[in-house]
């Protein structure tokens, strides 16, 4: 920066400049709340149909979300800007100061151009009769001293508007259409942000030199960052798509069998690098596009240790998708990626999928801890991706031949869980592990996946097998709670849409009544798709039960025939998990339920996740008041299935009038139909007391039995009509 552009320097328009943004930014607030409380949440709750249950709601969605980074990407820009205007007033200041301080002190300061000035001291009229010989009035170490400051000054200041400047062109570039959501709260963050990326990206480049010290520090920045939009973007261009590549497999090589503190190091590496690249699979700079590009060319090359003797090296998708664990990355760029992937799988078929890529990789490790694999399958880690995007699940999944493709390999892979839980991600439109979100609408294509997952299932000659072989179980149990008002629905046929209410865009979609009793059937005999089925009913029931008493307007009909119905529904369910227990032999493989009672306590707490899934998101038809569920019974919904998920987990603890043992024996059929009874006995019976409900609370009770045993009854009659029976 020029001497005289910051000592004469008029801030003026750039002071307008952050007036401008700073009223631009509390007019895109406004927008962002308006679109977040209006334009989203009625389109949330809206009964779409056709192409708006998929195109517009998607559109309004992206649109809403789109106010909110414009707002972000705004108040980022206020704040750079002002922070960088106070800067250079503040660096002027000081320069001023300075040249006034060098007049008094007989110092000329001159802008010599092009960046240079000159610091001189001032020639003395009398010099040639001052017996000391000095011709200027200051001596030079003054002149050195003042020169210095003054450089000083400049230096910062040229840091500092250079340092907006790129900046802010780098934030604007994060997105090509749209806004960026990279949010800093002034110009110092976003620069150290960047220049962290830029010394990150170099160690990156020489992976052998790095100590464990230097590997620590590394860790403990990229986890600082690992979350921040420019700082990725800069980390993983600078580093390049082939290096970002080639610095993994350098990694692992070197650090292969990490024990201690070596091994917790490693896995928060893994971790943080890949949060830190999913971060940057969101950026629309032409830098990071070529990224992509790059980075998907070189799934099919080979990727060896500098130091390795090895002849096997780990190909560019096995590195890519080991990287693929943590973090929610673009839609995009994964459907991108799958697409890649899924034509070299396919054509493997089902049973030479573990020869194409485990096999000749024996050496290949790029996953650090146990139970995480060894990263030879890329199809593993692409599965974990997709469990944390529900929307690029939903395009792998949608194809019916990629479905079932994916689901009959897991019979002969690892991949089940994972496969599994992108599966999940994909039909429940909740991400892996998040527990906060509330659950969205099931949509058609959602409902087709699950019914397309529920069909091979039931398949006979093999379809089972994708639970007892393929470690899919757990998984299946969690989408079978999920689709509990479709399953509903289904089992109960036309007209029952009143009493099993739901806001999914497509409630009979689950295909044939055979398919989704011969899939709960087979889900059942795994104990954890067993306690996932078991807690899924339970909470809707409750929740159904709950609901229709506090607000009798639901269902134009008596009391007592809506709750013969949901009594009924429950009897049924739970009558086909109890006869198929019953009628297999797994209670030999259970240890005497132990493995179940597990299950349900490892499922216990994450399941009151599935109380938004079943009742509390749910939308009353148009016909029966239109208005949402927490509404229609003052906010409470959701306490009485609460309620019932801690009724199964403590039934074997409690005492008095309750003193039974909830599911205790799969073996006695007896003591599971009875426990469904008191499971929705207890939900009416707490319904009543917390709505002050004028209810016979005996006659109540003995017509909800009476219901479920109904159900009960009928569920045996239902499964001799869709499977072929064992004694049992």
């Amino acid at each position: 920066m020029d001497l005289d552009a910051l000592r004469y320097g008029n801030f003026s328009k750039l002071g307008e400049a952050v007036t401008d943004w700073e009223q631009m930014t509390k007019k895109l607030a406004d927008l962002q709340k308006d679109a977040e409380n209006n334009l989203k949440a009625k389109a949330d709750k809206a009964k779409w149909a056709g192409v708006n249950a998929t195109v517009s709601r998607e559109f309004i969605t992206k649109t809403a979300a789109e106010f909110a980074d414009a707002h972000t990407q705004a108040n980022s820009i206020t704040k750079i800007l002002s922070d960088t205007r106070s800067e250079l007033i503040e660096y002027r200041t000081q320069l001023n100061d300075a040249i006034s301080r060098a007049a008094q002190q007989n110092m000329s300061v001159i802008d010599t151009g092009d960046g240079t000035f000159a610091v001189m001291g001032n020639t003395r009229p009398d010099w040639a009769s001052d017996p000391s010989g000095n011709t200027g009035a200051t001596d030079q170490k003054a002149v050195d001293a003042l020169r210095d400051e003054i450089q000083g000054i400049l230096t910062k200041a040229t840091q500092s508007d250079n340092s907006a400047a790129k900046v802010l062109r780098l934030l604007v570039d994060q997105a090509k259409h749209g806004f960026a959501d990279a949010s800093y709260a002034d110009r110092d963050s976003a620069a150290e942000a960047v220049a962290a990326a830029e010394k990150l990206a170099k160690m990156a480049k020489n992976p052998a030199d790095m100590t464990l010290g230097d590997i620590a520090d590394f860790n403990r920045t990229m986890g600082k960052y690992n979350g921040d939009s420019l700082f990725a973007e800069q980390f993983a261009t600078r580093l390049g798509a082939k290096g970002t590549l080639q610095f993994w497999t350098e990694m692992s090589y070197a650090h292969a069998g990490a024990r201690d503190s070596e091994l917790k190091t490693m896995k928060s590496l893994q971790e943080n690098l890949s949060l830190t690249l999913a971060t940057a699979s969101f950026s629309d700079s032409g830098a990071m596009m070529e990224w992509k590009k790059n980075l998907l060319a070189e799934s099919n090359t080979s990727f060896h240790a500098s130091n390795s003797t090895s002849p096997i090296g780990a190909l560019g998708s096995q590195v890519i998708s080991s990287l693929m664990r943590q973090g929610t990355y673009d839609t995009e760029f994964l459907d991108d990626y799958r697409e890649k992937l899924f034509k070299v799988d396919k054509p493997a078929g089902e049973l030479a999928t573990d020869d194409l890529w485990v096999n000749g990789y024996d050496g290949v490790d790029l996953v650090f801890g146990d139970g995480n694999g060894n990263g030879r399958d890329p199809l593993e880690g692409l599965f974990e991706g997709l469990s944390h995007n529900p929307e690029a699940a939903v395009h792998a999944f949608e194809s019916k031949s990629d479905l079932d493709h994916m689901l009959g390999t897991a019979k002969y892979t690892d991949r089940g869980e994972t496969l599994g839980r992108a599966l999940e991600a994909a039909v429940t439109g909740l991400a892996n592990g998040d527990s906060t979100s509330t659950a969205p609408p099931h949509t058609a294509d959602q409902v087709q996946i699950m019914a397309n997952v529920m069909e091979a299932v039931a398949q006979p000659g093999g379809g089972a097998d994708l639970v007892s072989q393929g470690g899919l179980g757990d998984s299946f149990g969690n989408m079978a709670a999920s689709y509990m008002p479709e399953i509903s629905q289904t089992l109960a046929g036309d007209g029952a849409e009143p009493i099993f209410i739901t806001n999914s865009d497509d409630s009979h979609g689950l295909g044939k009544v055979r398919d989704v009793v011969r899939f709960l059937s087979s889900v059942s005999e795994d104990p954890s798709g067993r306690a996932g089925i078991i807690l899924g009913e339970g909470i809707y029931t409750s929740g159904l039960i709950e609901s229709h008493l506090a607000n009798p307007s639901l269902f134009d009909g008596p009391d007592n025939q809506v709750l013969q119905r949901i009594g009924e529904n429950a009897g049924i369910i739970e009558g086909i998990v109890g006869h198929s227990v019953a009628d297999s032999e797994v209670r030999a493989a259970v240890g005497g339920e132990t493995a179940y009672n597990d299950s349900l306590k490892a499922k216990g707490d994450f399941a009151k996740t599935w109380i938004a899934v079943g009742v509390t998101f749910v939308e009353i038809p148009p016909a029966y008041g239109g208005a949402a569920m927490g509404a229609v019974i003052g906010g409470g919904v959701g306490a009485v299935a609460g309620a019932a998920v801690d009724h199964l987990l403590d039934g074997q603890k409690m005492s008095g009038a309750r003193d039974a043992a909830l599911y205790q024996s799969a073996g006695d059929l007896y003591d599971s139909r009875n426990s469904v009874s008191r499971q929705a006995q207890w939900a009416a019976e707490e319904s009543i007391a917390r709505h002050n409900l004028d209810l016979p609370e005996q006659g109540t009770k003995d017509l909800i039995r009476d219901a479920v045993v109904k159900g009960w009854n009928g569920s045996n009659d239902l499964l001799s009509d869709t499977k072929v029976r064992t004694d049992g």
